[in-house]
């Protein structure tokens, strides 16, 4: 009697073919989906090619008057444009896959908006006031902060509306610098409004050649208070120590600084129209040039499909020294530069 009641609980063999074929179904769904995912991770994982400046500023410019400053704005809204609109959009505040399993683009992205951010402040303090007691412009009053909102924020309100909100305001004023009728929105290209940016673009790669440089590990002797005997710092630490970026975040680093030498490519690119007659005047137009020769260098095309940490002189590549390579070279060129500007 038992037995007979648990028979006639179970299954018919019609139920357990329809289960089986749902359970097939499910399996061929799942294996598509994976397959999505897989192509579009491949897809959205190639990084941007660069654009070209004057096309750039002849678009933003929409007909109007070329003028000073026009061409470094419209990189810096191109720039942001392309964080915003190229395959996969936005990814570093993704929270679906593929977005959220991948970490080169989002690094890269990171190291895009590092360079906006410091170009945007640039514009605010220096660019856009004849001297420290000017009045603020007030579209780039909005831009600035904008393009400091956290880059992680997926909602409530996600990253790319804030930085859609920067774009639209500094469009804004490149429209009214652009306009002879408006007195009250300006651009200054004199060497000391570039040399201040400079300072933060020398900062900028001077801790990304180190983060390169130490994917093999480093012996550095503590220089922090180096040549100022009446120096102190907060916390003592010791003479000499090594510095290694972990293994985990050798490609996270990579990607950083191709990201922020491909954004810097342009922005020079830019300079070198924006400033021209301050470089000529200067004789410093042929640095800018080698500074942009060797950014371009940096955007060669990776052929690994992973970003090798060999020694330095070992049997296999390391990307992150020979990047390294031309983050130092084009940091030396701003150095020197920087220097000649502040000439008199």
């Amino acid at each position: 009697m038992l037995l007979d009641r648990l028979k006639s609980r179970l299954p018919s063999p019609a139920a357990w073919h329809s289960l089986g074929l749902i359970g097939k179904a499910a399996a061929a769904l799942l294996g598509i989906w994976l397959l999505v995912i897989l192509v579009l991770g491949v897809y959205w994982n190639a990084e941007p090619e660069p654009f070209s400046v004057q096309d750039a500023t002849t678009q933003k410019l929409a007909g109007a008057r070329p003028v000073a400053g026009a061409a470094t704005a419209a990189s810096l809204i191109m720039a942001a444009e392309t964080l915003l609109d190229k395959p996969g959009g936005f990814l570093s505040n993704d929270v679906a896959p593929p977005g959220v399993l991948m970490d080169n683009i989002p690094n890269w992205e990171f190291g895009v908006l590092v360079q906006v951010r410091d170009l945007a402040r640039a514009f605010r303090e220096n660019f856009s006031r004849s001297q420290s007691q000017s009045t603020e412009d007030e579209d780039l009053v909005i831009v600035e902060p904008q393009f400091n909102f956290s880059n992680d924020s997926w909602l409530f309100p996600p990253s790319e509306g804030e930085y859609r909100r920067a774009i639209a305001a500094m469009e804004s004023y490149v429209q009214r610098i652009a306009d002879s009728d408006i007195e009250d929105a300006q651009f200054y290209a004199r060497a000391d409004n570039l040399a201040r940016w400079l300072v933060n673009v020398e900062s900028r790669l001077g801790s990304l050649s180190q983060r390169l440089s130490a994917s093999v590990g480093q012996l550095q002797m503590n220089t922090d208070t180096a040549g100022e005997p009446a120096a102190v710092q907060s916390t003592q630490v010791p003479g000499q120590r090594v510095v290694r970026t972990p293994w985990l975040q050798i490609d996270d680093v990579f990607y950083e600084a191709r990201g922020a030498t491909w954004a810097l490519l342009h922005f020079l690119q830019a300079v070198e129209v924006d400033f021209e007659s301050v470089l000529r005047d200067k004789n410093a137009l042929v640095s800018v040039r080698q500074i942009i020769r060797e950014l371009e260098a940096s955007q060669r095309t990776v052929f690994s499909p992973v970003i090798l940490n060999g020694g330095g002189f070992g049997l296999f590549a390391n990307h992150s020294l020979v990047m390294a390579n031309y983050v130092s070279r084009a940091n030396a060129a701003i150095i020197d530069l920087r220097e000649l500007l502040q000439q008199g």
